[in-house]
């Protein structure tokens, strides 16, 4: 009998064996439709960044001109606030009345008219 069990053990083990060498391996293959997709996908994803880089690009050339812009605008206005007040300055009465006197001008009420500044 225990030559039986034995030769039953060994058959057993040698079974086994057989079994583990067996094993499937599948090998996981692409399809050429899936080949496609993931092309046209790695593209668009290309694609968009390209894009987004673009806009990006677009978006800082314009804020820059937005910029210079500002820049000139505020160069412009301190120019007219210079003026103004040299105008202001010009039109003092004290100013125009001393100016009358040096050309021989003087007051006469009758040719008085008021205009008002608006």
């Amino acid at each position: 009998m225990s030559n039986l069990a034995r030769q039953l053990q060994q058959n057993n083990s040698a079974q086994q064996k057989e079994v583990q060498i067996t094993k499937v391996q599948r090998h996981v293959k692409i399809s050429p439709g899936e080949k496609v997709l993931y092309l046209l996908l790695a593209a668009f994803i290309i694609f968009m960044a390209v894009k987004i880089v673009t806009v990006q690009a677009a978006v800082y050339e314009v804020n820059k001109d937005v910029q210079e812009m500002e820049r000139t605008i505020q160069k412009h206005e301190k120019v007219n606030d210079d003026l103004a007040m040299q105008v202001d300055e010009l039109s003092r009465y004290e100013r125009v009345w001393k100016k009358a006197k040096e050309l021989g001008l003087n007051l006469n009420e009758n040719n008085v008219k008021v205009v008002e500044n608006k």
